[in-house]
């Protein structure tokens, strides 16, 4: 056998992953045809809007899409065609966290992963590799390739990879034109390492081949939980110094910058916040947290499971320091939340720490006004209506406004409270906001992105998260 000369690729799955690598690919290989299926009819046609209106806001997608849409990149709800055109399928489908049965709150759902494999395996005709692009349990790609086999036609073979996503939403396409690696997973045999090679050639049209790593397939398969659960590990390490220097009045930020000097450190991922969002940190650590249970290690299960609760620690750390600060009680108060997405750049809301804030602002029967410039209402309200389950949406509704400016959210406020590290946020006319609030005015800073000298100078009264009173 030898490496198969890949010329179609079928992207199984439209949403964060599948769409925006595909479309790179494409770019990048205007000699393959890459076709992206999805059932969704609604979201297929916004990948193909005609004024390209597409369903995910990422910098530099749009281009993306402009420059080979029509041409060898096509979007479809024709799941079979593709899946029998294709040499190369990606399996980039959802994997959420189980809400319910074995392993709920932790395990991942694979329910649409084994799906879409048994819809290769109906379907195929012909020899075709198999790429895991979702990111999943270790050895999730063992049940996918016995789900082929054992339903494949005469003369069809599988060969399964895994090519693990390591995409930063908000970067995102910077991050697929130039990655600081493409790893690629397979079984050691000859046939997997010719699996291997052919998507190897197809990332060789951009990347140099010195930044494309292949390794065993259980190894691709952890490496991207284990990378998530490392940057996460991070983040919930510089926000528990966070608390430390709000007690003591040191600064998070000169604490951070000096550590990050260590080479042996670095300085990335060591900004304090009011906690890590996205669809990917919680998961991952807590499919990792499953899996070390699973595998009977109790204390690794116990190391990983801290970093998510220091997580949650500091989202309920900066809400109660907002009720303190407002002289103990924000009932009745009126408070703007700037920042809906889990961070700027972005349309996306999973695991935001704005969500977790406004439901602990609600609890204490407070009134919040919302202004995000990405998110949509629709998707606020169905993010509140989840976080407060027992609370009806009508109800919701009483207490919660959205608008479609920071300085209408601002206006007759109490307090602003950052959420999301947005550029528009640090441009603001803090000058007229402050002209416009209920005094005392106070700001809560969860993101370090304000001018807190400034805005003392201003009148205002300034709580910025890592920072204690200096003495």
């Amino acid at each position: 056998m030898a490496p198969v000369k890949v010329s179609k690729i079928c992207c199984i799955g439209a949403g964060y992953v599948g769409g925006p690598t595909c479309a790179v690919i494409a770019l990048k290989c205007p000699h393959i045809q890459v076709t992206i299926v999805d059932l969704n009819q609604a979201r297929i046609d916004a990948w193909n809007s005609p004024d390209f209106n597409v369903p995910i806001y990422e910098p530099g997608l749009v281009d993306v899409i402009r420059g080979c849409r029509g041409r060898n990149l096509f979007f479809s709800t024709d799941v079979d065609k593709a899946i029998q055109e294709a040499d190369l399928i990606f399996v980039s489908v959802n994997t959420p966290t189980k809400k319910s049965g074995v392993g709920a709150g932790f395990a991942a759902d694979l329910h649409y992963v084994e799906s879409a494999t048994r819809r290769i395996a109906a379907v195929a005709t012909s020899s075709k590799i198999v790429v895991e692009k979702s990111t999943v349990p270790c050895r999730t790609a063992e049940s996918m390739r016995t789900i082929l086999e054992a339903n494949s036609k005469p003369g069809c073979r599988f060969d399964l990879l895994s090519n693990p996503e390591f995409l930063a939403e908000g970067t995102a396409i910077n991050d697929l034109f130039a990655p600081d690696r493409v790893l690629i997973g397979s079984l050691q045999t000859q046939e997997g390492k010719d699996a291997c090679a052919s998507l190897t050639e197809v990332y060789a049209n951009w990347v140099p081949r010195e930044r494309i790593l292949t390794v065993g397939l259980w190894s691709s398969e952890l490496t991207k939980l284990a990378a998530n659960a490392m940057l996460a590990q991070r983040i919930s390490s510089v926000n528990a110094l966070s608390a430390i220097c709000e007690a003591t009045g040191a600064n998070i930020e000169e604490v951070a910058n000096a550590v990050g000097f260590d080479s042996r450190i670095g300085p990335k991922f060591l900004r304090a916040s009011v906690g890590f969002g996205g669809s990917c940190f919680q998961k991952d650590i807590l499919n990792l947290v499953y899996l070390s249970e699973s595998l009977h290690l109790p204390e690794v299960a116990a190391y990983w499971r801290q970093v998510v609760e220091m997580n949650e620690y500091q989202k309920a750390r900066f809400s109660k320091t907002v009720v303190d600060t407002l002289f103990n009680t924000i009932t009745g108060k009126h408070i703007a939340v700037l920042g809906f997405a889990f961070k700027a750049d972005t349309g996306d809301t999973r695991e935001s720490a704005a969500i977790t804030l406004i439901r602990d602002f609600l609890s204490e029967r407070a009134y919040v006004t919302i202004y995000d410039p990405k998110v949509e209402e629709a998707q606020i309200w169905q993010d509140l209506q989840e976080a407060c389950p027992t609370t009806p949406l009508d109800s919701i509704k009483k207490y919660v406004t959205i608008v479609h400016s920071a300085l209408e959210a601002c206006k007759q406020k109490e307090a602003i409270v950052i959420a999301t590290e947005w550029k528009e946020f640090k441009e603001i006319n803090w000058q007229t906001v402050y002209d416009q609030m209920t005094k005392p005015a106070f700001v809560f800073d969860g993101r370090m992105i304000l001018d807190v000298v400034q805005l003392k100078k201003i009148g205002f009264t300034v709580k910025v998260i890592g920072r204690g009173d200096r003495l």
